[in-house]
């Protein structure tokens, strides 16, 4: 008898009808799993990363919460946070970071929930089997949604695209490193254990 072989696509998609309330519920009993939400309401049902993209992964967290620790100017994020963006979408970005002052604003009901707010600074990590075109799609709704800064590292082709509003996206070949500018003022990530 032959083994039966289904290969299911990175990411699920499907058309599901959720409360806030219903959608929480679901990520915190499937813990296991990383779930978005479009701004048309399409669950996204994504598997774990791998060890090496997770290594990267905190490798850039790491560097983005010391920076937001030495400062305080704002809070920083990692990969397994959600937010609720100004268009209805529930994204997790890689790494974010929100301005203390906006973070603040939130009620404690709402900084412990899927926050209803988008990261000033958001990044995305590419890892093999991300669609170049739906992270660049992702980074577009973050910055048309209120973020002022946005990094999608692409590891494969060795490029970092830099979005930021109202501006072109800026392609940067194999770079050593990356300034907060004044979103992140100071900030630098070290990309050689990254890229």
């Amino acid at each position: 008898m032959e083994a039966l072989q289904i290969a299911l696509p990175s990411t699920l998609k499907l058309n599901i009808d959720l409360t806030d309330e219903q959608y929480f519920q679901l990520c915190q009993n499937n813990r296991d799993y990383r779930f978005e939400s479009t701004a048309e309401g399409e669950l996204l049902i994504m598997p774990p990363t791998g060890s090496e993209t997770g290594n990267r992964n905190i490798e850039l967290a790491y560097q983005l919460q010391a920076w937001s620790r030495q400062n305080n100017l704002g809070k920083a994020f990692d990969s397994s946070t959600g937010f609720t963006l100004p268009n209805g979408a529930k994204r997790s970005p890689d790494a974010s970071w929100v301005k203390i002052e906006r973070w603040n604003a939130l009620t404690p009901e709402q900084q412990q929930s899927f926050a209803p707010i988008c990261p000033d600074f958001v990044v995305e990590l590419r890892s093999r089997t991300d669609s170049l075109k739906e992270l660049q799609e992702k980074m577009q709704e973050y910055i048309d949604n209120g973020a002022n800064l946005g990094w999608l590292i692409d590891r494969k082709n060795k490029q970092v695209e830099i979005y930021r509003p109202g501006k072109e996206v800026e392609i940067l070949e194999n770079p050593a490193s990356l300034s907060g500018e004044d979103v992140l003022p100071g900030f630098v990530l070290d990309l050689t254990p990254i890229l």
